[in-house]
Order: C-alpha cells, then structure tokens, then sequence
C-alpha cells in the first residue's frame, strides 16, 4: 500500500499528501480513460462512471461519464465512501472494491461500486467508480440493452478456438456476400476475401490458407484480392 510521506511534524502526516504518484503510476491511470467511455456506452446514461487519482484528493476526478447524475466534473474531490475504501484497504489490505447503496443529492437511490487501481507494485494509486441509478423506471434502463430497429451492429462470434473464430466469420461472410445481388457470380470470391480482410481476420495466422482451401482458390489469389484492395486504400506513395 501506498506509504505516508516522511515528515517528523505529526500533523503534516495526518493531513499531507499520503498518496505519491510517479510518472508511470499517472500514464497507467490514463489508460483508464477509455475504459471509462467504453462503460458508460454499455451500461447507459443512466449510470455514472469516474476515474479517480489519489494524488490529489481535494480534486480527484480525472475523468467521468455522466455526472450530471451527482453534479460532478473533472475536479470534483473524492467521496467520503471511497476514502473509506482507502482506509480498509490501508489497515486491512483488503478489500479491492466495495459495493452500497447511497443517494445522490438529489435523493435517488444508487447502487456504488469502488474499484482501486494498483501499480505494478500493488500501491493504490487510483478509483474505478461505477454509480447505477436505481431510481430510473427498469424499462428505461433495459431500453440501453435491447439493439435500436434503426441501427444493428454486425453478430460477433464467440469462437472456442482461433480457427473456429475464422472458420464462424468465413462462413457467415460467405453467406452475406452470396445474398448480395449487386455482386456478380464471377466476383463473389474476391468480395469474400475483401470483407474478411476489411474484418480484420487476416491478422491471424494461417488464416489466408484457411479461406483459399474454403473458397476453393490458390493463396495467391487470395494475396492477389487483398493487393488490389490495398491499392485501392492506399494509392501508391499514400500508405
């Protein structure tokens, strides 16, 4: 755990800053960030997200999705809940996280999560908050999780093996591209091999032999498709 500054004036030690961050311990915290934004997309507006640094408890938030749900910002200070959590982490070294219930300012009932963020070294040196309306009609809260009739996102796969992962994307883009009548017969190989590669799947290994032995065409070719795309990308001198 994070130690005490040394300092013989017991009152500094009381009240100084407990918390020392290094430059390590800062760019860490950063990475934080997007996970704060990739939260609050999946969890909904109406529930806050926070990053807290413990190197300045007067003005902790560092980042947060949502505030308006407790009227927070960058700045705000840390919570008496979450300074809490430090202290039993301090004496007890445990726990990692801790969850309640509390109320907002404006009285809605919240369900709190704190989450401590360790270094390499296992010293705290930060906050993962996750704070859940619970006061929000359930329908509007499982309104965030059900897909919008304007816009849906393609099926991921939840592949058992790297090859199941590339056999699953090969056959479903197969099957897309064969219901694509704007494609012609002569050209539906080559627009398979274009949409995998736009997919990414050929970031993985071997999986170049994989679809050239599915779509019954040399590897060449396969290079050959994903060559004339590239270029297509990427005129020559611009990649």
């Amino acid at each position: 755990m994070s130690k005490p500054l040394n300092n013989t004036d017991d009152s500094n030690r009381v009240t100084g800053p407990k918390y020392v961050l290094n430059t390590t311990d800062h760019q860490i915290l950063q990475s934080y960030k997007p996970m704060v934004e990739g939260l609050a997309l999946m969890l909904g507006e109406h529930c806050e997200i926070v990053l807290h640094t413990l190197d300045n408890i007067e003005n902790s938030v560092i980042c947060i999705a949502n505030g308006e749900l407790t009227g927070r910002r960058v700045g705000s200070p840390i919570t008496n809940l979450a300074l809490q959590t430090l202290h039993e982490l301090d004496v007890r070294g445990n726990p990692q996280s801790r969850t309640s219930f509390t109320r907002s300012k404006s009285g809605a009932l919240m369900k709190s999560t704190t989450i401590a963020i360790k270094n390499s070294s296992q010293r705290a040196i930060g906050l993962l908050c996750i704070n859940m309306n619970l006061d929000v009609p359930f329908s509007h809260i499982l309104a965030t999780f059900c897909p919008s009739e304007i816009k849906h996102d393609s099926n991921a796969h939840f592949a058992s093996s790297v090859d199941d992962l590339v056999l699953q994307t090969l056959e479903h883009t197969i099957e897309e591209v064969s219901s694509d009548r704007s494609v012609a017969n002569n050209l539906k190989n080559r627009q398979v091999v274009l949409n995998l590669y736009a997919k990414g799947i050929f970031d993985i290994k071997d999986a170049i032999n994989q679809v050239a032995d599915r779509l019954n065409i040399s590897k060449h070719t396969v290079y050959l498709y994903i060559r004339q795309f590239r270029h297509e990308d990427f005129p020559e001198g611009e990649e």
